[in-house]
C-alpha cells in the first residue's frame, strides 16, 4: 500500500506546485462553474487529499492543514503535506491492506477496505481535484500543458492540438 499511495500522493503534490507556479494571484478565485470550488480551494484540497490517501492507510490520523488560500498560504500547505506524506515510511504500512477504512465521502458515511479506499475513492478525489485546478488555471489564460499536469509528457515549444 506504500508503494501505491506515497509516491502517487508526491508526485501530485509536486505537480500541484508546478501549476501554482503558473498561476496569479487573480486566478485562485476563478471557479469552471457555480457550486464548485475556487482554483485556491481545488489545491487546498489536493493537500488534503495527499494526506488523505496515505496517513488513514497507516493507520495515523490525517494531519489538519490550516493556511491562507493566497498564493504563499497555498505553497506553504502543498510543501506541509509533502514533507508530511515524505515522512512516512515503508513500515508504517505494514498490515495496511487488511484495514478498513471509515471516513466521509461528502454527506456520505463510508467503511471501505484498503485497497478500495485507495483506488476508488482517495486516489480519484486527489487527481479530481489536481484535475480541476488545471483546467481552471486553463481556463483562466495560464500557460499550462499536460506536462505541467503529470510531469511525464513533453512537446515541442508552440505544440496545439489544433494545428
Amino acid at each position: 500500500m506504500f508503494g501505491a499511495s506515497v509516491p502517487v500522493a508526491s508526485q501530485a503534490l509536486d505537480q500541484a506546485l508546478v501549476l501554482l507556479d503558473k498561476a496569479t494571484p487573480a486566478m485562485l478565485a476563478a471557479r469552471l462553474a457555480p457550486g464548485m470550488f475556487t482554483c485556491a480551494e481545488q489545491f487546498q484540497t489536493v493537500a488534503g487529499f495527499a494526506l488523505r490517501a496515505t496517513y488513514p492507510l497507516a493507520g495515523k490520523d490525517v494531519p489538519e492543514l490550516d493556511y491562507p488560500a493566497d498564493m504563499e498560504g497555498l505553497r506553504a500547505a502543498l510543501s506541509a503535506a509533502q514533507s508530511l506524506v515524505g515522512a512516512l515510511t515503508a513500515a508504517d504500512f505494514d498490515g495496511s491492506a487488511q484495514r478498513q477504512i471509515t471516513h466521509q465521502a461528502g454527506f456520505a458515511d463510508l467503511t471501505q477496505s484498503a485497497p478500495d479506499y485507495l483506488q476508488h475513492f482517495a486516489l480519484p478525489n486527489l487527481w479530481f481535484h489536481l484535475s480541476m485546478a488545471y483546467a481552471i488555471l486553463r481556463q483562466q489564460g495560464a500557460p499550462v500543458g499536460k506536462a505541467d499536469f503529470d510531469g511525464l509528457h513533453a512537446y515541442p515549444a508552440g505544440f496545439s492540438f489544433d494545428d
